[in-house]
């Protein structure tokens, strides 16, 4: 059998098919909980996210000033200069 005859042969039964039933279960539909659940956690991301910039904030600040002061060492007269 050709390429083309099997394929019309499994679409002509995929059509004789009858279609499953909608599953119309409250538990099938996200409805409020669902809702409740992905909210909660955008709620939850918000503040993870909120204290992840701070302390990135401060890992940055601590850097700058450790690179401050190994600047001021290696400088020749000891002392910071202003950039």
């Amino acid at each position: 059998m050709t390429l083309l005859a099997t394929s019309l042969l499994i679409s002509g039964e995929l059509a004789k098919a009858k279609p499953k039933p909608v599953n119309t279960s409250l538990l099938a539909q996200p409805g409020t909980l669902g809702f409740l659940v992905v909210f909660g956690m955008a709620v939850i991301l918000f503040f993870v996210f909120r204290s992840m910039s701070k302390h990135l904030r401060r890992v940055n600040d601590a850097a700058r000033a450790q690179e401050d002061v190994a600047r001021a060492a290696a400088s020749p007269n000891g002392s910071a200069s202003v950039s």
